[in-house]
């Protein structure tokens, strides 16, 4: 069919001895007109026809009025159902047999196009050729033309390109050389799309020359920046009503080396202040290696006061895990002499620890997925007593936000902790638990501890994509061995958080007891704050 097309025309050509200007191609079935520009376009645009199963196309009537030529064609029926062969080469590749049939040619051809894009042959052509009837089903043979295959050669950026060297050397070492395909698209986006410092302006594109495939990322700078004001009222242990306060300030990616500079500081309702200053650089000298240097400070009104320093180097595992070792150091001292169930400490050892951070793709949370893991060898010195102990000290941090379906949205978090020592411990060293940002329900770092547990299930309403309900409940387990006490405990609350041109603006109310004592709503806990980025 094909060839006798091809003669037809160029008999036709020579009949007249000129190249005529134009083709009109009139379909018969929905009077459709196709206009082509030469006689070779013709050829090819009746071709195709046959390219898409239309195998008994004929022409019925041809007319020239002066340089146009209007050519009335019947596609005849379209042959969706044929018997299909493959050469060996593509029945091998497709794991198929040499002669199948099929009822949607269509399908076929599409997903033996995809069968070799998947396999780096972007640029391939799925060809059939009419081979005649058998029992009225058409057979045709399937050929590809695969061209050159495509791997990833590299990767341009635009846009803002003030990225740390080592942020586009791991970029290439996980996907240069991989193939060209769908999946590896969709994982260089996945990389990228929820990255805390960087934003894609468009997805991926692709530059493709006759040698190389280029990879081009067009980013724009985050405002990654955050300050978090938090101001709590409540009752404190002497039941009079008292106010704490927290600031929290991220300066982040200031100098485009994706560092973190946290400076924090609260006072709880026992007149206790804490100040942490942490800094974070993820690259060192262009490496996967980053530090991490932390110092606390707390003082516990005038009865003591505890300041630690914890150097950390850590190896990054992926964009999303990092596993450190770190130094431990920690001083203590008693400021007065009647506080008997504190003493004068010094501590100093070495720890390991391992971090998961996913960012969370909706705007109004921080993260879908958190995970901390650390562990630590302590030598403790007591001055009073002139004795050294040893300790160990470990802390689990879990939390995940989960979608559940339109704006319904869960989110777990969990968080252990537990500190051993050969011997007594005192009251200054325990863990302190408690307030908005842990046990909510409870007054800030209220609750001295060894060991204690605690998980909370929290539901979220998205009333918009600048607004949200949640309610909350927590289960703690809270161990003091120096007192020779537990606790279970409980707390829940509910709070509606929305943004407003400033920020985040958070209100909360909860309530937290023991479990067998009676519920006093005198001990329910207020906070309201405002979370900011810049």
């Amino acid at each position: 069919m094909k060839l006798f097309l091809k003669i037809f025309f160029v008999l036709f050509c020579v009949f007249y001895n000129a190249q005529l200007k134009q083709f009109i191609l009139i379909d018969v079935q929905n009077k459709k007109e196709f206009v082509k520009k030469d006689s070779l376009s013709a050829v090819k645009f009746l071709d195709s026809l046959a390219e898409n199963n239309y195998y008994l196309t004929k022409i019925l009537n041809v007319e020239k009025v002066e340089k146009t030529t209007k050519i009335v064609f019947d596609k005849g029926k379209n042959f969706n159902e044929a018997k299909v062969k493959f050469s060996s080469e593509n029945a091998l590749f497709l794991k198929s047999k040499p002669e199948i049939f099929t009822k949607n040619l269509d399908s076929l051809k599409q997903n033996i196009n995809q069968r070799y894009t998947n396999e780096g042959f972007a640029f391939n052509r799925v060809k059939t050729q009419f081979l005649g009837f058998e029992n009225d089903v058409p057979k045709v043979e399937i050929s590809v033309f695969k061209g050159d295959k495509r791997v990833i050669n590299g990767f341009v950026l635009q846009g803002f390109t003030k990225v740390p060297k080592r942020f586009v050397k791991n970029l290439e070492k996980e996907f240069v050389g991989k193939t060209y395909d769908d999946v590896n698209l969709l994982k260089i986006n996945s990389r990228l799309e929820n990255h805390p410092f960087l934003m894609l302006e468009k997805t991926p594109q692709t530059l493709f020359t006759k040698d190389s495939t280029q990879i081009y990322l067009t980013f724009q700078k985050k405002k990654s920046n955050n300050f978090d004001g938090i101001i709590g009222f409540g009752n404190n242990d002497k039941k009079k009503f008292t106010f704490t306060g927290s600031i929290n300030l991220n300066l982040k990616n200031v100098f485009n080396s994706f560092e973190t500079i946290s400076l924090y500081w609260q006072r709880n309702q026992q007149s206790g202040q804490n100040f942490d200053l942490q800094t974070d650089i993820p690259y060192l000298f262009g490496s996967n290696i980053g530090a991490n240097l932390n110092m606390n400070i707390y003082r516990q009104d005038s009865t003591f006061a505890n300041v630690k320093f914890r150097p950390a180097l850590y190896f990054h595992l992926s964009s999303k895990q990092k596993i450190g070792a770190r130094g431990n150091f920690e001083i203590s001292s008693v400021l007065d002499d009647t506080y008997t169930s504190g003493q004068d400490f010094s501590k100093k050892g070495i720890g390991v620890f391992y971090e998961i951070t996913e960012t969370s793709e909706e705007p109004l949370f921080v993260f879908k997925t958190k995970i901390i893991g650390e562990a630590d060898l302590l030598s403790s010195f007591y001055q009073n007593l002139d004795k050294t102990f040893q300790q160990t000290r470990y802390f689990l941090f879990a939390e995940r936000n989960f979608h559940l379906k339109g704006n319904h949205y869960f989110n777990m978090k969990a968080e252990s902790a537990m500190l051993d020592s050969d011997g007594e411990i005192t009251t200054n060293e325990l863990f302190r638990i408690g307030g908005y940002n842990s046990l909510r329900g409870f007054n800030e770092q209220s609750l001295f501890t060894d060991f204690y547990a605690f998980g909370g299930i929290e539901y979220r309403y998205l009333v918009s994509n600048q607004a949200f309900f949640d309610v909350f409940g927590q289960l703690a387990n809270v161990r003091n061995s120096s007192l020779k006490t537990t606790s279970k405990l409980y707390s829940f609350g509910l709070g509606f958080n929305f943004l407003l041109p400033i920020g985040l603006m958070t209100f909360q109310i909860s309530n937290g007891q023991e479990f067998n004592n009676p519920f006093k709503f005198q001990d329910t806990k207020i906070h309201w704050g405002i979370i900011s980025k810049f």
